[in-house]
This record gives structure tokens, sequence and C-alpha cells, in this order.
């Protein structure tokens, strides 16, 4: 099946921006929310000029607030006449150390990555649920297998809880013509990665990071931690080693 109408969040910049070219080379109408609506605009010109024949409605979002994540994703359902895929990727790489003064980084970021990724999933399984269809992709991270700590703590506590999300709407929705894909990334060069601080030689770069993302997304995988078979092994080693083990490296 041909997911022809997307809808991506986050996709002013990094990975949802790539995501956005990527499936716009393939001839799919999208809808592109972010916060930053002049990225978005500049976005919209450049893949309208490139793909001529393909639809892309824009519009401005933060995810934090529930009524307008519901209202957008209505707005922008009735303006492509359908959405087929829902990609959450909204999200937000602050962190500090807990207990250092600094809560309002962390609290951000647990709202934008989990109560946020809550909202988008609400908002795109009202529109499935009437349509008896539709494919939600939840993009959480590699970070999610296994607490991180100092700065990372509350980054990894949100990605785990969209994980454990997409666990189980992928479970409550097995048996119906609704998909659900858990996708977790390992360390990709983006902005975000960059103003995290983030730096590792098992850093992958950011076409191979979202080819493999869009490869995950078409096959509608349940679960996928990419790029390539070392952040596949790097999954298994963080869920299944004992702690004593993981805590070496993490």
């Amino acid at each position: 099946m041909t997911r022809q109408k997307i809808l991506i969040t986050g996709a002013s910049s990094g990975l949802g921006e790539e995501m956005a070219r990527r499936f716009a080379a393939r001839g799919r109408d999208l809808a592109l929310c972010a916060r930053r609506t002049d990225r978005l605009d500049t976005l919209r010109e450049q893949l309208l000029a490139q793909y001529p024949t393909i639809t892309v409605a824009v519009a401005g979002l933060d995810v934090t607030e529930h009524d307008s994540v519901v209202r957008v994703f209505g707005e922008l359902h009735d303006e492509l006449g359908g959405l087929d895929r829902v990609i959450v990727n909204a999200g937000l790489g602050k962190g500090a150390k807990i207990g250092t003064g600094k809560a309002y980084a962390n609290l951000a970021t647990a709202q934008t990555n989990f109560v946020g990724a809550l909202s988008q999933c609400e908002a795109a399984l009202e529109i499935f649920r009437k349509h008896n269809a539709g494919h939600l992709v939840l993009v959480s991270s590699i970070s999610a297998d296994r607490g991180l700590p100092g700065t990372k703590a509350a980054y990894s506590a949100s990605k785990a809880g969209v994980a454990a999300l997409g666990e189980a709407l992928s479970i409550e929705l097995a048996r119906t013509p609704i998909r659900v894909t858990t996708l977790l990334p390992g360390f990709i060069k983006t902005d975000m990665s960059a103003s995290a601080g983030d730096s590792s030689s098992l850093m992958a770069e950011l076409d191979e990071g979202v080819d493999a993302m869009v490869q995950a997304i078409e096959k509608e995988v349940t679960r996928a931690a990419l790029p390539g078979l070392k952040w596949q092994g790097i999954d298994a080693a963080l869920r299944f080693l004992p702690n004593v083990v993981t805590a070496r490296f993490v």
C-alpha cells in the first residue's frame, strides 16, 4: 500500500526536514508542522520547485498544546483530502543533571518528547480510527533502551516513554488495518545533536540515518533500531545484557 498523504511534525530541520525531502522525491503529498514557520515556508517552496506535481501544506505547531495539535491535524487532513501516515517526530534534546537547578530544560524535554508525542498519537488515531486505516510512526531513540545518566537522563526517559507507547499501540492495533511503527535511531548528525554536544565515533551521517528511517517506514515494520547492523547490535546489547555490563558504556 502506498501512503500518499503524509504528515510530519518537527519538519523544519534535522530528521523531519530530510524525511520530507525523501517522501517528496517519491511523489507523496505532505503536511509539514513545526514551530519555526519561516523554515517550513522555505522548505515548501523548495519542494514545490523540485516536485511541482505534489501538494505541500504547512502549519505552525507547538506539540505541547494539545488542543492545537488536534486542530492542526484536522485542518491538514482536510487540506490534503485525508491523511494516510502521521510521523510523530517533533522533539527536544535539552537536558541538565537532575537536581542542579535547571529543571526547566528537563521539564521542557519531557513535555515535548513524551506528552507532545502522546497528544500527536491521540490526534492521529482519532483520524485513523474514523477511517479504519492509517500508519502511525513514532520516532523514539536508541537511548530508550537504557536510562542514560547525567544530562541525558530526562531525554532517555522521555524516549523510553515514546517507545513503550509505540509498543502498546502496535499490540492493541495488530488485528486492525491501522499499522504502528516505532523507530529507535542511534547517533545521527543533526543540528539538535550538535547543540547537545553529542560526539561519537558511532555517529552516522544524516543521509545514512534518514535513508534507513524512510526504508523502515515504507516497510511498515513494528520496531527498528537503525541505521545499520551496528545499531541493531547496540540495541540488543542495551536491552538484554545485565546492567552491570552496559553501565560501563552509557
